[in-house]
């Protein structure tokens, strides 16, 4: 159970609001062009990114995180080297698909934050493709299964991961309905179902 400003104790009620409340911020990231300027690929974009979505929720809104994680038998990148891997990874190349790709899975390694990692740098990739290659992903055609299993996968094959993104990639970078969807997408991996972003 994760300390947090609403006061919440009840880890079901807890992640019912965290839905509820990111997910609008999520939509006000699309709707306010509040990405538009900020230079894409860069670990301070994911920081506004992730700070926008919970800051209403947790202290450590975009703030790097001081505790090692992991996820199954999955160790995130040991806090110790944890800024070294971030400027690395904001020295990656992006010009092209698979570089971004490259970099996003490096990212995701790195986990930089107590939680909302997923969530936070899938708007994060998708600013990079927008920004870099003019296109999105639609994340509404990648099954969450299959999405799950090459990110599993991806730190030591990420020809699945890439395979997978590539065939949902659309060249529908501003289109409201599109981010929506994939809004909600995103959410759903991470087991998020109880709101829908156009109801919020």
């Amino acid at each position: 159970m994760l300390e947090n400003k609403l006061g919440i104790d009840n880890s079901a009620q807890l992640a019912r609001e965290e839905e509820r409340i990111s997910k609008k911020k999520a939509l006000e990231l699309f709707e306010k062009g509040l990405l538009d300027n900020l230079e894409a690929g860069k670990f301070a974009t994911l920081q506004v990114i992730h700070e926008y979505l919970f800051e209403d929720i947790y202290d450590f809104a975009g703030k790097i995180r001081t505790h090692n994680i992991a996820k199954g038998s999955f160790r995130f990148a040991p806090v110790m080297y944890l800024n070294a891997a971030l400027e690395n990874i904001d020295k990656m190349p992006q010009s092209n698909f698979d570089e971004i790709i490259e970099k996003y899975v490096e990212m995701n390694i790195a986990h930089p934050f107590r939680e909302g990692n997923g969530r936070s740098t899938r708007i994060w990739l998708d600013h990079m493709l927008k920004k870099e290659i003019g296109k999105v992903v639609d994340w509404s055609k990648v099954d969450k299964d299959d999405y799950l299993l090459a990110m599993e996968r991806s730190p030591i094959k990420d020809i699945e991961i890439k395979h997978l993104l590539k065939n949902a990639l659309t060249h529908e970078i501003d289109s409201r309905d599109v981010y929506m969807k994939g809004i909600d997408h995103s959410y759903y991996y991470e087991g998020y179902i109880t709101f829908k972003t156009e109801e919020l």
